[in-house]
């Protein structure tokens, strides 16, 4: 069943003409056909300004494609550069007239946005370390290079029912997230024919948004040199038998609950033939996708080095900076994490002090405070027509409010989302702050937070759980300044966030909570 006329990525062939003719052009009944381009009206939708997502597969740039983006975002887009949650790149403010100087700019680079939103598969999210990485199973990068190409603009996956998430990492750490990926390919090993082979085992049906659901393993080992069957056969299912009578029901995920681990195992193996069964999970503690700091490569003599850009906002000059660092330290590349972060790779080791000293790194720092260094903001209303609330900045300055006022021996990873679709991905925080409409008492609408608290994906996963209230955004601070002060005070030393809340458990958290919004006199339930 197509949702218009033609395929979604038809809307490509038509974006010249509503350009030389203007937004008006544009039907109304169309507007939603852009998500297959990449792009979203953004808030207000009869204004004419578009949101842009660019897939940057593994994250990773040269610095012909950074200083591309650079371009882009100074010239059409007001000068914002946001690093997504899927490492992907996101602008804002185009308007229509510029679209095909922008594709013709991202093509010259051999970037895209095709896929990049709708209902199609999304940028494939991979090792931010690919090929560098000293715990890495082997290189990913040609693998997501190579299943990327193969489903862009393919119309043969461009309807399926819901959007599509892929995850490609032999990162020992999890840096890919993958129990929150549609289907995750993760680092495992096993002995064949008395050799050890490295390879994949295969999480599938993981997913946010209001009802979340981390995937679940399949019993397969996949070689390398099977993955992009593999992925070709999970797509076809989701394809052919996902459910499309309800959109809120259309995700992956929802088949894989229903279907179970072996049901789903037996439907794709008619896609790949008999794998073989699962080996030994290669995986270790999950990382949250940060890597601050200096780190050796697994090539001799070169550094890595990781920096924080707080709630994952640059402006196009300092990304303009940040190629020409990249070139004159390194090869040029700038890595995008999931954390909102960046990695500039390959560093000579006797050069990495030198490159710090740049006047740039004061703000996006290697040593990040507690608090900034571990917040992410989706987009919010300033831009997005879903979100109920404003979070980017919001986030950002409670984030420097805490880190002025609340001194720990651990960071705590703060999460804030404008609507329960998720972006920002606050089921997996320690503290997920969700953003809601709440009536005072005076009868006033404000924006408001709900709090999550205890998430990780660490050992498989675990969503974060709510407590009761809903606080107005105003007092957030000043009630997230309480509440981590109680951590602070009853935690033991070394002791992480999410460790605190399984061993002191909900109700103790519930009832100062409880005891903080009677002394801030502003929680609404």
């Amino acid at each position: 069943m197509q949702k218009f006329g033609q395929d979604g990525l038809e809307v490509f062939k038509d974006i010249p003409y509503y350009a030389e003719h203007g937004f008006s052009s544009i039907p109304k009944e169309e507007w939603d056909s852009f998500k297959w381009a990449g792009l979203y009206l953004q808030r207000p939708k009869e204004d004419g300004y578009f949101m842009m997502s660019v897939n940057v597969p593994s994250g990773i740039l040269t610095y012909e494609q950074a200083e591309a983006l650079a371009g882009i975002s100074r010239d059409y887009g007001r000068g914002i550069f946001d690093i997504t949650t899927r490492q992907a790149v996101q602008f804002h403010w185009l308007e229509i007239e510029h679209i095909p100087d922008i594709f013709h700019r991202l093509e010259k680079a051999g970037l895209s946005s095709a896929g990049a939103c709708g209902d199609i598969t999304r940028n494939i999210i991979g090792n931010p370390l690919a090929g560098i990485d000293r715990e890495e199973l082997f290189d990913t990068a040609p693998l997501v290079k190579e299943i990327y190409e193969f489903f862009q603009h393919n119309e043969d996956f461009s309807n399926l029912p819901r959007k599509f998430k892929m995850s490609i990492s032999t990162n020992l750490h999890n840096a890919a997230h993958a129990e929150i990926n549609c289907v995750a390919f993760v680092p495992a090993k096993k002995m064949i024919d008395g050799k050890e082979r490295v390879g994949f085992h295969v999480k599938v049906g993981g997913g946010l948004s209001a009802r979340p659901y981390l995937a679940q393993t399949l019993d397969a080992f996949i070689l390398p040199e099977q993955v992009k069957q593999t992925a070709i056969g999970i797509t076809t299912i989701f394809r052919d038998f996902g459910y499309r009578e309800k959109r809120h029901l259309a995700r992956l995920k929802f088949l894989m609950a229903d279907w179970g681990p072996e049901q789903f195992k037996k439907k794709f193996e008619e896609y790949t033939g008999i794998l073989e069964t699962r080996g030994e999970d290669a995986s270790k503690a999950w990382n949250a996708g940060y890597f601050y700091g200096v780190h050796s490569q697994k090539q001799a003599g070169l550094s890595y080095v990781g920096f924080n850009v707080p709630v994952g906002r640059l402006d196009a000059e300092e990304v303009f900076e940040l190629a020409r660092i990249s070139k004159m330290y390194g090869n040029g590349e700038i890595r995008t994490c999931n954390s909102q972060n960046l990695i500039i790779p390959n560093v000579p080791d006797e050069r990495v002090d030198q490159l710090l000293q740049e006047p740039i790194f004061f703000r996006i720092t290697v040593h990040p405070r507690s608090f900034i260094g571990y917040s992410v903001s989706c987009t919010g209303i300033e831009y997005c027509n879903l979100a109920l609330v404003e979070t980017k900045e919001r986030m950002r300055r409670i984030a420097e409010f805490l880190d002025g006022q609340v001194g720990l021996d651990v960071p705590v990873r703060l999460h804030m989302v404008g609507c329960p679709n998720s972006c920002g991905q606050r089921q997996i925080a320690d503290i997920g702050l969700q953003g809601v409409l709440m009536r005072t008492k005076d009868k006033k609408m404000v924006e408001a937070f709900e709090i999550y608290v205890g998430g990780t994906l660490d050992n498989g996963g675990k969503f974060n759980d709510k407590l009761k209230g809903k606080f107005e955004g105003e007092t957030l601070p000043a009630v997230l300044h309480e509440f981590l002060t109680y951590f602070k005070e009853h935690k033991k030393a070394g002791e992480s966030f999410f460790d605190f809340v399984q061993r002191v458990g909900l109700e103790p958290l519930q009832e100062e909570l409880d005891a903080i919004s009677g002394r801030v006199g502003q929680l609404v339930s």
